[in-house]
């Protein structure tokens, strides 16, 4: 199960998502489309949901454009050290 690293706050925007490190005082904006991403990812779906939601919310996007989506917010979540391990 996908988690926010302790310390790391959430909030949910009218543009999306806004997470804050209180430890580096560092925040991260998020679009709405990687806003759901880890919604759903952090609601305890797995990252197959979360490729069959951005298909069908997005017109013209395959699942494998959105499998790479999902793969790339994921990574650099996990690379800017807001995520558990």
């Amino acid at each position: 199960m996908l988690t926010l690293r302790p310390g790391v706050l959430l909030t949910e925007t009218e543009y999306g998502m806004a997470l804050l490190d209180q430890k580096s005082a560092e925040y991260w904006t998020l679009n709405p489309t990687a806003a759901l991403v880890l919604r759903t990812l952090l609601d305890g779906h797995g990252a197959e949901r979360a490729v069959d939601l951005l298909t069908t919310r997005y017109e013209g996007i395959d699942t494998a454009r959105a499998a790479e989506d999902v793969d790339r917010i994921v990574s650099e979540l996990r690379g800017a050290g807001l995520l558990t391990p």
